[in-house]
């Protein structure tokens, strides 16, 4: 009957203190300014076609250390997991021993019950005991839920570092786009800042063969001469620019490119999906890791608060044995030689100097952090998605009028240049034309970069699904 009754009080065991948890409403707006229809968001590999740029974030995938930092921080709470799960179970020892003793004769009396197999002496008595025996020990009856939401809160930290290595995994990916493109755009402007030396070069070959012959003046030599002076030092620049941004690859990928990546493509020939539609707020909750991260932070900090509430009750536990204990080994697994034992205790504080109330109310100050975490969030995951709409309604027209813009230019420095070398313009206005065309060709490459960079952010930003070719 003893043992009948135990799973009655595993049954009873429904009772749980952890508060109902209610997510609080999304702290935006019902839609994104400026957002188009809905559609499934692309795979990494989709979104950014460069075969090159695949490689590298491949490369990155399987040795960047923040992703393998993060991937382990999420076995770790796995293993929480287990452990945590395993403390709402019976635990069941098998023990088996021998013990040797002896006992003198004043004790032991005229050693009444010992069997054969004890040795006597003038003094005293010795003997031997073997034992064989299955312990449950202390295991305690969860009336009141406490073990459970333990174990809940420990499920939900887990789900949260899985959500975090999603995360890291999904910066990792954008985070190697960056510093591929940056590696691209220094590398462009090394090569336009040195295509412009040599032309600025030619040109003051000209104009000193017109100074020898008397028709530039001293002046425009000196121009000549120092616009080159500025162009080596800005080769120079663009030079260490190309080292430190290969440099901030190598960190991003973890380890340093391999010589057999294929070719680059240029800047303004990237293929990249630089139009994604935003879908409503409501998608970002389900998308964005970092997000599903904060929600899972507080669904264990509100479990938390049920096992701290649940610690003001009282802690039922029980402690069992049986087995075997017999003098001789051949007579140890005898039906006379049975023993048992079991022990329930209970225990109910009193006392505990304010403990237990300031344990309840750090689990409420925690699950109310977690509350405003989780809204920052989404605050934050609608802000940028906001941005970076923003960003792929204006890059697009931006760079169509930088691009005209650049034909100009390049138009004026044609004419001026035809003007210069037959003497009918002075050297200033062709010194100008040359400066504007190098300031436009090169802001030219920054839009374009921006523009990537733009793409990328609203990737991330919708929580791109990193970890499956097909679209969410």
């Amino acid at each position: 009957m003893r043992i009948r009754a135990l799973p009655l009080l595993l049954a009873a065991s429904a009772c749980s203190m952890t508060p109902k948890l209610s997510l609080p409403a999304a702290p935006v707006a019902a839609a994104y300014p400026a957002a188009d229809g809905v559609e499934a968001l692309p795979a990494w590999r989709s979104m950014f076609g460069d075969p090159r740029l695949q490689r590298l974030i491949e490369l990155a995938l399987d040795s960047n250390r923040d992703l393998r930092i993060a991937a382990l921080h999420a076995e770790a709470a796995r293993a929480q997991v287990r452990i945590q799960h395993a403390q709402a179970l019976p635990a069941i020892n098998l023990d088996g021993g021998y013990t040797r003793q002896r006992q003198p004769a004043s004790v032991a009396g005229a050693g009444v019950g010992l069997a054969s197999g004890a040795g006597s002496g003038a003094s005293g008595f010795e003997f031997g005991q073997f034992s064989a025996q299955a312990a449950l020990t202390s295991f305690e009856i969860d009336l009141f839920g406490r073990l459970r939401a333990l174990d809940a809160a420990a499920f939900h930290r887990w789900l949260a570092s899985v959500a975090a290595r999603r995360s890291v995994r999904l910066a990792v990916i954008g985070a190697v786009a960056d510093a591929y493109w940056n590696e691209r755009l220094a590398d462009e402007q090394q090569a336009l800042t040195r295509a412009t030396l040599e032309d600025w070069r030619a040109s003051l070959d000209i104009t000193r063969r017109r100074h020898a012959a008397g028709q530039a003046s001293g002046a425009d030599l000196a121009q000549a001469e120092g616009q080159v002076r500025q162009a080596q030092a800005d080769l120079v620049q663009r030079e260490r620019e190309a080292t430190q941004a290969t440099n901030a690859l190598t960190l991003a990928i973890g380890a340093p490119p391999p010589a057999d990546l294929p070719p680059p493509s240029p800047l303004a020939a990237q293929p990249i999906r630089t139009g994604l539609a935003a879908g409503t707020p409501s998608d970002l909750l389900l998308r964005r890791p970092d997000i599903v991260q904060a929600e899972q932070e507080l669904r264990a900090a509100n479990a938390d608060v049920g096992a701290a509430r649940a610690a003001f009750f009282p802690r039922i536990s029980l402690t069992g044995a049986f087995g075997f204990a017999s003098l001789a080994l051949d007579h140890l697994f005898q039906g006379a030689n049975r023993s048992w034992s079991y022990a329930p205790a209970i225990s109910l504080p009193i006392f505990r100097g304010g403990e237990l109330r300031g344990t309840l109310n750090l689990a409420r100050l925690r699950t109310s952090i977690a509350v405003a975490t989780y809204e920052k969030a989404i605050q934050t995951g609608f802000r940028e998605v906001a941005d970076g709409l923003a960003a792929q309604a204006t890059y697009a027209a931006q760079l169509t009028g930088m691009d005209a813009a650049t034909s100009q230019a390049e138009r004026r420095l044609q004419l001026a240049d035809l003007g210069y070398r037959a003497g009918q313009t002075g050297r200033l206005e062709l010194l100008d034309a040359q400066r504007a065309t190098y300031a436009a060709r090169q802001a030219a490459l920054v839009a374009r970069r921006e523009q990537l960079a733009a793409a990328a952010a609203l990737f991330r930003a919708l929580g791109g699904d990193p970890e499956t070719e097909g679209a969410r």
